[in-house]
């Protein structure tokens, strides 16, 4: 089986939206990365760190995905990454209310040793400078290296984003993120300019509009399942980036043709992300529920026109 390595946050959230709020739950990009990587045939593993307050539960919910945890750093007596946020009514803009660094302040990656050949990379959103640290351990070239970062890094670490952004393959940003990065209100301005920064693949989430992916002067549009309900967006992007990289990990294929079905599956995991709080409709979710939805997007998206 191919392996995908997975490097982000594993946290605690806290989380309120205009349906209700949680106390302290799971969290972080790693493990939403993660548990939507789970649905395809491969061997993943997450680097991260957590203090000795995280959950053996949680823990156990991992290995029970088959996810290799050996990369989980479990500092004694540190306290796990935490956030805590308040959406707004149209869920598409939030206040941090809190956010803790604790361990993840001093965190250095370990890539395990049989991971040090991995096929595709993930690279959840954490400090461009522990992004890189984890390319540098790498013994062989990956076919394929997916970065996701923000808006925080553009502002407070922009030269060593640059640097690793320089590495990669793809980068997936929302498109607020896309037009500072670049300068360019125009999405396809914007995704051009990203390109010449090393990139050869750009993906532009659009939350409830779905997603854009460039490849030199090739654009491919998925949108979005209309869905009745959103909860909570939280966690979205990252479903959304361990679908597409599970996706191509699974099917050894790196073309744009391909990264067109990446995109409509990362899209589908991340359409049952939001219909509850935190994890909770991931870990539930079976093969049965993806496939089912996946034949909606299809019936959504494929129509005959004469020319």
């Amino acid at each position: 089986m191919n392996k995908l390595l997975i490097v982000g946050t594993v946290a605690f959230d806290a989380i309120e939206t205009p349906f209700g709020k949680t106390d302290k739950i799971l969290g972080g990009a790693g493990t939403y990365i993660g548990l939507s990587a789970a649905f395809f045939n491969l061997q993943s593993a997450i680097v991260s760190v957590v203090g000795d307050d995280f959950p053996q539960e949680y823990i156990d919910l991992l290995t029970e995905r088959n996810i290799d945890i050996s990369g989980l750093e479990v500092v004694k007596g540190g306290k796990t990454f935490f956030w805590s946020g308040r959406y707004h009514n149209d869920l598409n803009s939030r206040d941090t209310l809190d956010t803790q660094l604790n361990v993840l302040a001093d965190f250095q990656p370990k890539v395990p040793e049989n991971y040090k050949n991995a096929d595709v990379v993930m690279l959840g959103n954490l400090h461009p400078l522990v992004q890189s640290s984890v390319l540098d351990q790498l013994e062989s070239k990956p076919k394929l290296v997916v970065l996701d970062t923000m808006n925080f890094w553009m502002d407070c670490a922009l030269p060593e984003l640059l640097d690793v952004i320089k590495r990669v393959d793809v980068i997936t940003i929302n498109d607020e993120e896309a037009r500072q990065l670049s300068g360019e209100y125009s999405l396809v301005k914007a995704a051009a300019k990203i390109q010449a920064m090393g990139p050869e693949f750009v993906v532009i989430k659009k939350g409830e509009h779905g997603a854009l992916l460039f490849h030199g002067n090739q654009v491919f549009f998925a949108p979005a399942l209309p869905l009745e309900e959103v909860f909570d967006p939280t966690g979205a992007g990252d479903t959304f980036a361990g679908g597409f990289a599970g996706f191509i990990a699974q099917s050894e294929n790196v073309s744009f043709e391909n990264m067109k079905n990446a995109i409509i599956y990362g899209s589908n995991l991340a359409s049952f992300c939001v219909e509850k709080f935190g994890t909770e409709r991931m870990v539930s979710l079976d093969k049965q529920e993806v496939v089912s939805r996946l034949k909606q997007f299809k019936s959504l998206t494929q129509f005959d026109i004469e020319l």
